[in-house]
C-alpha cells in the first residue's frame, strides 16, 4: 500500500489514494498502520476516491485509529485539497470534496514555493437538534437544542476533584459538524485531566453514537484556548471540525464573537461563523505533507500478532 503521512496542525493521517490502492477492509487497516508503536503512527486513515457526482472532485472516506468510522475530519480534508492540487489531481478553485456528512468546498492557498500552504473550508451549518448528534438526554425533545445544558459532573461518572482541578463549568453544549461534539467551558484548560475525562464523555450513555469531548478557556473576546479528546483516537493535537463546533457553541453562549481563532496544542485555527444555525461554519488552517512511502501490509499484520499469529484479511 502507498501512502502519504500529512497533518493538519499536528493532527496526523495517513493518506491513500483508494482509486490505485483499493482497501478491503479499511477499518482493520487503519488499525494497524495508526499504532505509534507497532505501526507507522497516526490519529487515522483517510482514503482518497472518485466522487460519485462528476460535478466534485473527489470523496474521502475517514476512519480513526481504532478502525471506527470518523464520518467528517476538519484538519484532513485541508490535507486532502493539499493531496490533489500538489500532485496535479486537481486544480478547480475551489474543490467540492464528498464526506460522509456532506459535500465540502475547500478554497486552497499556495505557498512560496509552491505548494498548497493553506486551505479555507466551507464547513457546512451546524446541526443542533438533540437528535442529529446524536444524543439521548432526559428531558430533552429529539429535536431540542442542547445548549448551556446543566449538568451534575459527579452523577456523570467524574470525580469530583477532577471536575474541580480546572475549573470545569457545570453546563454542556451539543454540536454536530457532521460528527458528534460536546463542549464544555473552564478556567484553566492545560490542568484539565483529559485522559480520565475523555472516555468517560465518549461512551457515555447520552451518546449512542459516542462523541468528541472538547475543553475550552476563552482568552479574548475574539479568542480560546481548547484540548481535545477524539472519539476512537484519544488524545489529538488538534480537531477541525471540534474547532468548528467550539465556535459554534461559543457564540450561541455569547461568550465568544466571530471570527475566533482558536489556539490548540497543535496550532491555530481561525472559524468564521454569523450566529445564525442555516449558516456555514468557514474554518481556515495549514495543511502539511510528512513523508510518503509504500508499506507491506501482511509483513506488518504478521508482525503485529506475533506468537499469535493467524491469518488477516486486509
Amino acid at each position: 500500500m502507498h501512502f502519504v503521512k500529512m497533518h493538519g496542525i499536528g493532527n496526523d493521517y495517513l493518506f491513500v489514494d483508494g482509486r490505485h490502492d483499493p482497501i478491503a477492509d479499511p477499518s482493520a487497516v487503519s488499525r494497524l498502520v495508526s499504532d505509534r508503536h507497532r505501526g507507522v503512527g497516526s490519529d487515522g486513515l483517510i482514503i482518497i476516491d472518485s466522487p460519485g457526482d462528476p460535478a466534485n472532485h473527489a470523496r474521502m472516506r475517514m476512519f480513526n485509529a481504532d478502525g471506527s468510522d470518523g464520518e467528517m475530519c476538519g484538519n484532513g480534508i485541508r490535507c486532502v485539497a493539499k493531496y490533489l492540487v500538489d500532485r496535479g489531481i486537481a486544480d478547480a478553485q475551489p474543490l467540492r470534496v464528498e464526506t460522509a456528512g456532506g459535500v465540502r468546498s475547500l478554497a486552497w492557498h499556495r505557498d512560496a514555493v509552491g505548494k498548497v500552504g493553506t486551505v479555507t473550508v466551507d464547513m457546512g451549518a451546524p446541526s443542533l437538534a438533540a437528535g442529529s448528534i446524536p444524543a439521548d438526554i432526559p428531558g430533552i425533545e429529539t429535536n431540542g437544542r442542547v445548549i448551556a445544558h446543566s449538568f451534575d459532573p459527579v452523577d456523570f461518572g467524574i470525580d469530583r476533584n477532577d471536575a474541580t482541578a480546572f475549573g470545569m463549568e457545570s453546563s454542556l453544549t451539543l454540536v454536530s459538524m457532521g460528527n458528534p461534539h460536546v463542549v464544555i467551558f473552564c478556567s484553566d484548560v492545560d490542568a484539565a485531566p483529559l485522559d480520565r475525562l475523555g472516555p468517560i464523555f465518549e461512551s457515555h450513555a447520552w451518546f449512542p453514537n459516542r462523541i468528541n469531548l472538547h475543553f475550552v478557556e476563552v482568552t479574548g473576546p475574539g479568542s480560546v484556548r481548547m484540548r481535545t479528546w477524539e472519539r476512537g483516537s484519544g488524545m489529538t493535537q488538534a480537531c477541525g471540525t471540534g474547532a468548528c463546533a467550539v465556535c459554534v457553541a461559543g457564540v450561541l453562549e455569547g461568550r465568544v464573537t466571530s471570527p475566533l481563532e482558536a489556539m490548540l496544542p497543535g496550532g491555530r485555527l481561525r472559524l468564521d461563523w454569523t450566529g445564525n444555525s442555516g449558516d456555514s461554519v468557514s474554518m481556515s488552517g495549514p495543511a502539511a505533507e510528512v513523508f510518503e512511502c509504500d508499506i507491506d501490509l501482511t509483513a506488518l499484520a504478521v508482525e503485529e500478532a506475533g506468537d499469535d499469529r493467524q491469518e488477516l484479511t486486509i
